[in-house]
């Protein structure tokens, strides 16, 4: 297993991630590649020097780096040392570990939702082809817990070839871009009676 592969198990290093700042600055290194805190500031929304905290901390826990200088030197470059990672719970986390993971998790799927909605909002400026190439789904499944693990190795063995980190941008079509798939895989549970609405 690959460095970048491996799962997320210290708490630090997930509460570090777990800030809507920094994975946004993270996901920006890993699509657009070695930028300056000022420049990652413009995009994330922050001040430059609130990015140069944020850079810090990831640096501090293995997901960014110094990259090679640009121009004349005198601006400092970031890159992500992860391209990927996974976060997910196990039956023997220790209660601080589950926290983090727990954190972290959600703001990943936090981020994933308003990635899906600025998608929505922009859908009627794409071109058709890459309309009908979107799909927002949601799916009810009847399966069993190997069944579930199944279709999850199955998932990302078909998207293997397809990630940003494996797939040469010279090597892929000229109308490739960068593009999101967000896939959860859960025992549903099902919601909670509230009782009727008071009149009135």
């Amino acid at each position: 297993m690959t460095k970048e592969k491996q799962p997320l198990s210290d708490p630090r290093a997930m509460r570090a991630l777990a800030h809507p700042a920094r994975l946004a600055i993270l996901n920006k290194l890993q699509t657009d590649g070695a930028a300056t805190a000022t420049e990652v500031a413009e995009v994330v929304g922050v001040t430059p020097s609130a990015a140069s905290y944020h850079l810090r901390m990831l640096a501090k826990y293995g997901f960014v780096e110094d990259a090679p200088p640009r121009g004349d030197g005198r601006e400092r470059l970031w890159r992500g040392v992860r391209t990927s990672w996974t976060v997910s719970p196990e039956i023997d986390d220790q209660p601080e570990v589950r926290e983090a993971k727990n954190a972290l998790i959600q703001v990943v799927r936090d981020e994933a939702a308003a990635a899906a909605t600025r998608a929505l909002r922009n859908f009627d400026r794409e071109s058709p082809e890459w309309q009908e190439a979107s799909t927002f789904a949601r799916s009810a499944l009847f399966l069993d817990a190997a069944e579930m693990k199944e279709l999850m190795a199955r998932i990302d063995e078909l998207l293997g070839p397809y990630l940003l980190s494996a797939r040469s941008r010279s090597e892929a079509p000229s109308g490739a871009r960068v593009a999101e798939a967000h896939i959860t895989l859960f025992p549903r549970v099902e919601r909670r009676p509230h009782g009727l609405p008071a009149d009135g």
